[in-house]
């Protein structure tokens, strides 16, 4: 397929463009893509998707703007096809014009898909994201403040149970395997289930008996697949569903000491949660609050509420994990700039790691860490004289105790054990209910920790933090408003959920810069129109 070209030749008088001159404000979206459109995303953007010969495609400048205004109403893409066709403020938006001249009335749905299928695959899948941001930055809108934070998305399928996830990645491997690969797996199935069906096997669930039966014999066929397959060369998509089957065998199982298969009381750190999207995980927002998907992560510049950079982890991945990518604008100037850069998070970006890579970019830590914390009321690490220079720990009780180095541990440097010297210590009851007496465990990042949580005590500090860092949370609430795509994911695999989030997130900085003013001429560039 060949790149489409949109028409430049507008009718001026066309009845659809005079309405929505007169009726829409100044800074709605929908005004601000037909004045900027073509500059923002021009057909010629989108040059490396097509062929050069071929059917004429719909014009990519027209697409990219329905798929803008579908992001930000949170519609499918039969919805948004049907908005673009009787809407005129979409096809205001998109410069085609009413339904009685030259321009076009409509398309088919599966263009949109054919769209982010064809940006998915090329080497700039975000190109609408990145060009809404060239346009802030070149307006001087884009400081060098970043808040951060994340918010839950929901997966777009049904999590699985035990027996339904062996039984689905058993029956995908089947279905993957070839004639002959196929009649030899099938052969060493030993449970009599054909594993055509999805539904599970009709028994008498309240029988626990017949309950492990079920979860043994399918596992038992599941290895049996598996020994079946070990050694052999396997084609990329049997090597994909083998070892999704490994790994739903391995994460919920253990061998009763009756040699049964059951299903273990523990979840397993890492749990695949559905076969079909095996990247989904279980996640947990706070301790008290679960769900199931992905997490989004945003930076936004809280001073003009643009959002810079986007992410999507799993959702059993910790907040500050993505922060490196979050923050590269930053990080990666080839200029050195004049203002300090600063970086705000809640507690869960207070991890040691970060504070580490903050401070060696020369970032300003606006991040909040954990104050310590210890059982029962006991006194907490703060109350304990930790020098670092002289590697020694100093307890409330005016005991110190080198600092012994810990090998061959990920979080853990060194520790001071107080041992016997608390057994005669008239605090040990506000300090330890340990016969081993008080121990204090030193990070590797113990310094950086302990200077963060000094800082976080500055009443300067304090008023900054609270005044800048819950710009990130009405952003979100942008982000999310609609359920469809916002919430709740519209896409399975993490990779196309990204470019979903991130198309989102193009949509919601085109609609504040629409609000902002933001306009673009020749002579000047991108500007803020004057109040």
């Amino acid at each position: 397929m060949a790149l489409g070209v949109a028409s430049q030749q507008l009718d001026l008088l066309d009845p659809v463009t005079r309405f929505c001159e007169e009726a829409l404000p100044a800074n709605s979206i929908f005004a601000f893509l037909h004045e900027h459109r073509q500059m923002l995303f021009p057909d010629g953007m989108f040059t490396d998707l097509f062929a050069q010969i071929g059917r004429r495609s719909v014009p990519p400048s027209v697409v990219a703007t329905v798929m803008v205004l579908q992001r930000l109403e949170g519609l499918s893409d039969r919805e948004a096809v049907d908005r673009f066709t009787f809407d005129a403020r979409w096809r205001y938006a998109a410069g085609v014009g009413g339904w009685d001249g030259a321009g076009r009335v409509g398309f088919a749905h599966t263009v949109l898909v054919d769209m982010r299928e064809r940006l998915r695959r090329s080497d700039r899948p975000d190109r609408v994201f990145e060009v809404a941001l060239d346009a802030a930055r070149a307006a001087g809108l884009l400081g060098r403040r970043r808040v951060l934070d994340s918010t839950p998305l929901y997966d777009a399928v049904a999590t699985m149970d035990t027996v339904t996830l062996i039984r689905s990645a058993i029956r995908g491997l089947l279905a993957t395997a070839d004639g002959d690969l196929a009649a030899r797996l099938r052969a060493v199935l030993a449970s009599g289930d054909d594993y055509t069906t999805t539904g599970k096997p009709v028994i008498d669930w309240d029988d626990k008996t017949a309950r492990d039966a079920l979860v043994d014999s399918r596992a038992r066929d599941g290895y049996a697949l598996l020994a079946v397959l070990d050694g052999l060369t396997l084609p990329e998509p049997v090597g994909q569903a083998t070892r999704l089957l490994a790994t739903v065998l391995g994460q919920d199982l253990e061998t009763g000491d009756d040699g049964v298969l059951r299903i273990a009381r523990k979840v397993a750190p890492d749990r695949v949660i559905s076969t079909v999207d095996p990247e989904a995980r279980h996640g947990h927002k706070t301790s008290h609050r679960g769900f199931d998907g992905y997490k989004g992560h945003i930076a936004v510049d809280p001073d003009a509420e643009i959002i810079t950079a986007t992410e999507v982890t799993a959702g059993n991945t910790g907040d500050a994990e993505p922060v490196a990518d979050l923050i590269t604008d930053l990080t990666d100037a080839n200029e050195p700039a004049e203002d300090t850069a600063a970086v705000y998070g809640d507690a869960a970006y207070g991890a040691g790691e970060v504070l580490d890579r903050l401070d060696a970019a020369g970032i300003d830590i606006k991040t909040k860490v954990q104050p310590p914390n210890a059982p029962a009321g006991k006194f907490t690490k703060d109350r304990f004289d930790i020098d670092l220079q002289r590697q020694q720990v100093t307890c409330p009780g005016g005991v110190t105790i080198p600092i012994r180095p810990v090998q061959g541990h990920d979080r853990n440097a060194g520790r001071a054990d107080f041992g016997s010297a608390c057994a005669t210590c008239p605090l040990r009851g506000h300090c330890t209910e340990s016969k081993t007496g008080r121990s204090i465990t030193i990070g590797h990042h113990e310094a950086h920790l302990a200077a963060a949580r000094t800082r976080q005590t500055d009443l300067a500090w304090q008023a900054d933090y609270r005044a800048t860092r819950p710009k990130v949370e009405r952003k979100i609430a942008h982000l999310m408003r609609r359920r469809h795509g916002g919430r709740r994911a519209r896409m399975r695999g993490r990779t196309r959920i990204a470019a979903d989030f991130t198309l989102l997130a193009a949509a919601v900085n085109l609609a504040r810069l629409a609000t902002l003013g933001l306009t673009h001429t020749r002579q000047h560039g991108w500007t803020l129109q004057p109040a």
